[in-house]
């Protein structure tokens, strides 16, 4: 049998006395930690949840949030995280998509909840229950489990195979599918990434993004696993996300690119305030090589990249080849294998751009409820990603785009990275994204959208002009660049140039 939930009984036995979690000005030991996990496990019994359930929830990062993480796992339940900032109709499909038996929210949400739930008969109010504060018919979450002794609970039985969570991936391209993996899966998670980033049961972990992605579970199992120091950020503010590592002595944190820039670009960013580092980690989407290059001078031999799937295929560029391999996203870990697919299911040769599909033992057991997307997905073991690349001569890879972003220009592939690569060498180019739209020569046509530094002025047709002057075919040139305040971002940060697409479409028509 695989007890992940035994994990937090385990560091309070033979490490009680250690931190274990930091949220804002409260610390918990392991001790007071697993003390929380146990009555909010039994407040879920109590309640009637056991193995097989669903337990979602609709919470932004907190204290509570942690707890209910694994205290999920120890009454053998599925945990369903959703984020705060859906509406009442992407809220109840995913609700009754997943089936969920309880649901953990905040007060913020109640407008929302109150709309769904008579559309879930499942679902009662009696199982809704609010983290920060009671509400007439509703559960009162801090009361109910302040009702619980503290002692120590006998985790529920689960396989290797068993479900652990259903994550709903973020949305940026169509509707959320939900994603499953077990409990092999997630220890998967602890084992080989705590081994990946060099972390200890010393190790100082900061996560500043929505913990309710996939992408927090890269550090948050590993830390966990290994009983070190986990530091939550209410919500991601680039000054004080520095703050608390410079005070914490953080060793380890990911971002997701827009993050890292913007600790770059914050007021009080000093390296030596962020001395104590020992990884900076960035995924969800790539980080333009004109930013790596800025990391790796200001503070060298801290960065590392990943490309990776929920559905269950990573590489990883090591801080170790960070410069050697500068444009590369890295490469498979151990017990992972990589193809690169020509259209025609053949294997491309290095340096030739193809379909990225791969495997390993972080693979999903497929989407819920829906094993036609998971025929599509994944074929014969193998994972296919929907993303282009290639690999160099060591087996590196590299990425080139989403398939569903390249544009298709008279005929010729353009990649919209080629170009945003160029873009962000402008010197007061802070961000950029560069998407499709439709032209009536051409058929579709590059936009670059760009957010300028905040002290910069540069009118979009000299940028456009510059941008035109430096990419490296003429089919790659801007027909126009789109200043903007800030993109269109989903709760986990990436860049939704679906968004942008539309918008831009429908400000001036269809014909380009």
């Amino acid at each position: 049998m695989l007890q992940l939930a035994t994990l937090i009984r385990h560091h309070a036995c033979f490490t009680p006395h250690r931190i274990a979690v930091v949220f804002e000005d409260e610390q918990l030991t392991w001790q007071a930690f697993a003390a929380r996990v146990s009555r909010c496990a039994q407040l879920l019994r109590a309640l009637g949840i056991g193995p097989g359930d669903r337990v979602a929830t609709a919470l932004g990062n907190c204290r509570e949030l942690l707890e209910i993480y694994w205290a999920v796992p120890t009454v053998g339940a599925v945990l369903v995280p959703l984020s705060p900032l859906l509406m009442a109709s992407g809220l109840a499909s995913l609700l009754r998509d997943s089936g969920a038996a309880c649901l953990l929210t905040q007060r913020a949400m109640l407008p929302v909840v109150e709309q769904v739930l008579a559309e879930l008969p499942a679902l009662g109010s009696a199982r809704v229950l609010l983290v920060d504060g009671a509400a007439d018919g509703y559960g009162d979450y801090a009361a109910l489990i302040a009702g619980f002794p503290d002692r120590p609970l006998e985790p529920a039985l689960v396989g290797p195979s068993d479900l652990f969570n259903i994550m709903y991936t973020s949305g940026t391209t169509g509707l959320p599918k939900g994603i499953m993996h077990s409990h092999f899966v997630r220890s998967m998670y602890c084992t080989l990434f705590a081994s990946t980033w060099r972390m200890s049961p010393e190790s100082v972990v900061l996560h500043t993004g929505a913990i309710v992605f996939n992408g927090a579970f890269v550090t948050l199992m590993p830390c966990f696993f290994l009983g070190g120091r986990y530091v939550l950020q209410r919500q991601f503010d680039a000054c004080e996300a520095i703050e608390i590592i410079a005070r914490e002595r953080v060793t380890h944190t990911m971002m997701v690119p827009a993050q890292i820039i913007a600790v770059l670009n914050a007021p009080n960013f000093s390296p030596a305030k962020l001395s104590s580092l020992e990884m900076i980690l960035s995924l969800g989407a790539p980080l333009y090589q004109e930013h790596k290059d800025q990391l790796n001078r200001l503070l060298p031999d801290r960065f590392y990249e990943l490309y990776g799937l929920t559905e269950g295929f990573w590489t990883i560029l090591d801080k170790t080849q960070s410069v050697r391999k500068a444009g590369s996203v890295g490469s498979p870990p151990f017990f992972f294998e990589m193809r690169i697919v020509r259209d025609d299911g053949s294997d491309a040769l290095p340096g030739e751009v193809g379909e990225i599909v791969g495997r390993g033992p972080s693979q999903m057991l497929g989407y819920y409820g829906r094993p036609d997307l998971t025929e599509q997905a994944i074929r014969d073991g193998w994972l296919y990603t929907g993303d282009l690349g290639y690999t160099d001569d060591e087996g590196y890879l590299y990425l080139v785009d989403r398939k569903k972003d390249m544009i298709d220009s008279g005929g010729v592939k353009i990649y919209p990275r080629d170009v945003e690569e160029v873009v962000a060498r402008h010197p007061a180019v802070r961000e950029v994204a560069v998407f499709g739209v439709p032209h009536e020569k051409w058929g579709e046509t590059p936009v670059a959208a760009v957010i300028l530094h905040g002290d910069a002025q540069v009118a979009a047709e000299d940028l456009r002009e510059w941008i035109n002057q430096n990419v490296g075919a003429r089919y790659q040139r801007v027909h126009a660049v789109q200043v903007m305040r800030d993109f269109p971002r989903n709760a986990a940060g990436k860049t939704l140039k679906r968004e942008m697409r539309d918008a831009w479409r429908e400000a001036r028509g269809k014909g380009g």
